[in-house]
């Protein structure tokens, strides 16, 4: 029943033109902030942890802001799910970056694009999936109905979806090989086994190895990316990942990791995703960030 009824929801959503779906966003976010609802609280607390050096007024205000485009997010997407890839591309206002990622898809090294919880990350994967052979990983929803839509909504655009087990892994290994694409969201809390801390926006955080295994047992390249929203649509955006990146060193490596997420989440501060627990995940005697 659960399952039907979010279907239902989100299919409904789906149906409404982008203009409007980000107009009710924009009132979700509002009445976020009016009731203090958890993304809101978590978002001012990331935002005194990486933001210190600022006022606590333009830390609320950018607080208030992200809530609106929280709201925009979860609006759109269905819209997104819906929408043909010619659609999208319509609603590609530029690009900034291009030759980066033409010169990447154009060699034989294999691409890992690092995407970011920035603008609307989903907007990345169908837009490029329909240009050039991809995989991912994916985590299926708990509601079976729902998994099988966004699924469908994610392949039909030419993305090879894979599990994030030691199997998915391993078929983004195959596909760098084979000089495609494979895409990772970086700045997810990944289990203990699969990750390190390293900074990020000055504080701990465990940070996923992923990118840097894959580095050092392929030769491919990593760009960071992000679509982020424009009235009437999205600006991607492409930049080349540091070179130390590409280090031999972990440390070394993850540091690189979150200096390019920092980049990325600095192009639009408000768009970034700091109602998740980032930082949940702490050294050993280190305390609680959040309650």
């Amino acid at each position: 029943m659960k399952s039907a009824l979010a279907l239902c929801l989100m299919q409904i959503v789906s149906l409404l033109p982008l203009g409007v779906a980000r107009l009710f966003g924009r009132a979700m976010g509002l009445v976020m902030m009016a009731v203090g609802a958890k993304p809101f609280k978590i978002t001012q607390r990331n935002l005194s942890l990486c933001f210190p050096q600022q006022a606590p007024k333009a830390n609320q205000k950018l607080a208030q802001k992200r809530m609106c485009h929280l709201g925009q997010a979860f609006f759109e997407t269905p819209v997104l799910w819906r929408k043909s890839p010619s659609w999208l591309q319509n609603k590609i206002i530029a690009v900034e970056g291009e030759s980066i990622l033409r010169e990447a898809l154009a060699n034989d090294k294999g691409t890992i694009l690092l995407i970011p919880h920035q603008g609307n990350w989903e907007v990345i994967g169908l837009w490029i999936s329909a240009q050039t052979a991809m995989t991912s990983l994916y985590q299926p929803p708990k509601l079976a109905k729902l998994d099988r839509w966004i699924k469908h909504s994610r392949e039909k655009a030419g993305a090879n979806l894979v599990p994030t087990n030691i199997s998915g892994v391993a078929a983004l290994l195959k596909a760098l090989k084979r000089s495609e694409t494979v895409a990772i969201l970086p700045d997810q809390q990944p289990p203990r086994s699969g990750g390190d801390f390293a900074p990020l926006f000055g504080v701990p955080a465990l940070t996923m190895t992923l990118a840097h295994n894959l580095l050092n047992r392929s030769n491919a390249q990593a760009i960071f990316c992000c679509a982020l929203r424009e009235t009437g649509g999205w600006r991607l955006h492409f930049s080349p990942a540091e070179e130390a990146i590409y280090s031999a060193d972990q440390a070394t490596s993850l540091e690189a990791l979150n200096a390019g997420v920092e980049a990325i989440a600095a192009l639009a501060p408000e768009q970034y995703q700091w109602e998740y627990k980032r930082f949940r995940a702490q050294p050993e005697g280190a305390p609680k960030i959040y309650l």
